[in-house]
């Protein structure tokens, strides 16, 4: 259900079910998280992007799986909740940078696979976001987490309470996406090509950062920021990239 590929030290995950607008099922969500764990020690790929196949991007919940869930227990409600959630914190915590290169439609859980994403690039034209959960009496839980740290709880209560869906540029007007090109992979390419010059540890502890002061108090996060930027300090490639910038490399 997904195809992968690498392209210049950029890995390219791309999820397959065109004909089912790349919606999420149990068995996509397995198989992203099996490809997902075993690139974090994959030193040949700097940076992840993650598309959809054909039109679409993700379209939320597959609908013979949502037909399903009605007759899940609590108990097997939770399981499949927790799998999705465990998907997400993996592409949030990936230790390297990760791209949504968001193709058409990004709805409900797919409009949440794009925001666990550390950059979103947007087709200009055919790109779409939207939380549609309560439309069908469904609440947009592990995505909401998300969105409020990528928009803020304003945007975030209109984006969830009214399940409108909003184009490329008004995402992009609102802080959702960072890029808009008229090809969202090949923008995404062009994004990723930049950024895998940079550090990888320098990125992977950026991202350690972000992820941890988010949480702290600001005399907390000072001080964890004291102890990481001395810990950068002492790195390998903290002492070539200097000797480098000094030396005009």
């Amino acid at each position: 259900m997904i195809k992968y590929e690498t392209k210049d030290e950029i890995g390219i995950i791309t999820l397959n079910r065109p004909e089912k607008r790349n919606s999420l099922h149990p068995e996509l969500v397995k198989q992203m998280k099996d490809k997902i764990k075993e690139l974090e020690n994959d030193y040949s790929v700097k940076v992840l992007i993650i598309t959809g196949e054909g039109k679409a991007f993700c379209a939320g919940a597959d609908l013979e799986y949502l037909n399903e869930l009605r007759n899940y227990s609590s108990i097997q409600n939770e399981e499949d909740s927790r799998e999705l959630a465990e998907l997400f914190l993996m592409i949030y915590k990936f230790p390297k940078p990760v791209i949504a290169a968001v193709n058409g439609a990004a709805i409900a859980g797919g409009c949440g696979l794009a925001s666990v994403c550390d950059i979103v690039v947007a087709d200009e034209e055919n790109s779409k976001f939207g939380y549609s959960e309560v439309k069908i009496g469904f609440i947009p839980a592990i995505v909401s987490i998300f969105l409020v740290k990528k928009v803020g709880e304003g945007m975030a209560r209109q984006l969830l309470l009214s399940g409108e869906l909003i184009d490329g540029k008004r995402a992009y007007e609102i802080g959702f996406t960072n890029y808009m090109y008229n090809n969202a992979l090949s923008g995404a390419l062009d994004v990723a090509s930049k950024l895998k010059m940079n550090s990888l540890l320098s990125m992977k502890m950026t991202k350690e950062m972000i992820n941890k002061v988010s949480n702290l108090s600001i005399d907390e996060a000072v001080e964890y920021c004291i102890g990481i930027n001395t810990i950068s300090r002492t790195t390998l490639d903290f002492k070539e990239g200097i000797n480098n910038f000094l030396s005009k490399k």
